[in-house]
């Protein structure tokens, strides 16, 4: 009797102990107490100071603790710039989907629509493609397309928008690139022998892409590769359209000529 005393005493001493050890180890929300103004300020100190992985929970806090409110809208906003700063580029495109899908009358959709484009335009311009001398246009071109798509309803929804002018110039480059992709594209073929595919590559970014600086090498490419074919009408046509468009055409002149790295990476 007395042993069963003590092992009912030690039992609710284990499970006090087990309790408090529960207890201690919740964690402790420090904005409980806090202002929605507050956590944006805290958030936004810990922004201007690098510290994107500590602002995106506070975001989020936010987000709730003001959800109907502007504050919150701009809480989502700077909380997918915070992710896409932290490396974070799925995330980001997420919540900038989430903002646009929930809010189409925002007064910042504009923001919204150019700030998804930097982001896969920037996945386009990164680092390691720069420090490794890869043409952009040798890489999958998804990202570049949305870029495009955003920065294309942005300009058209909101012509007059501040971010109009800029996502204007990255859609110019981003055409170029696309462009550029083809052509690149259509000299692998022909350089390994498959003319046809050379051809249509190389019209299909004739027809795609007005004006892009890779339509001279996509002309010439239809000029070798009709030769090739021994298409010689076709040939002559893709001459005639080549020194009409392009008089001083290297091309013409010496042939395939190594790429230039430098319009790439001027941006």
């Amino acid at each position: 009797m007395h042993r069963a005393r003590l092992s009912a005493a030690a039992s609710g001493t284990l499970a006090l102990v087990m309790l408090l050890a529960a207890c201690s180890s919740k964690p402790i929300d420090k904005t409980a107490g806090w202002s929605p103004n507050r956590i944006h300020a805290e958030a936004k100190d810990e922004m201007n100071s690098g510290g994107y992985d500590v602002a995106i929970p506070l975001l989020e806090t936010l987000e709730g603790r003001a959800a109907g409110t502007p504050l919150a809208q701009q809480a989502q906003l700077e909380k997918a710039y915070a992710q896409f700063k932290n490396n974070d580029r799925a995330e980001a495109l997420a919540t900038l989907d989430r903002f646009i899908r929930l809010h189409p009358a925002s007064p910042a959709l504009d923001y919204a629509l150019y700030m998804k484009g930097v982001i896969n335009f920037n996945d386009e311009l990164g680092l390691f493609s720069f420090l490794s001398q890869q043409d952009l246009s040798e890489r999958d071109q998804r990202a570049a397309k949305e870029a495009f798509e955003s920065f294309n309803e942005l300009v058209t929804r909101f012509p007059e928008s501040r971010y109009t002018p800029d996502a204007r110039s990255r859609m110019i480059y981003t055409v170029n690139a696309l462009a550029q992709y083809e052509v690149h594209v259509a000299r692998y073929y022909y350089t390994r022998g498959a003319y046809v595919a050379a051809v249509n590559r190389a019209q299909q970014a004739i027809g795609d892409y007005r004006d892009a600086p890779a339509l001279e090498e996509a002309l010439y490419i239809l000029v070798q590769s009709y030769d090739k074919l021994g298409m010689e009408q076709l040939r002559d046509d893709a001459k005639r359209v080549l020194e009409k468009n392009y008089p001083n055409s290297a091309y013409i002149a010496r042939g395939f000529k190594p790429k230039a790295s430098a319009w790439w990476q001027l941006w």
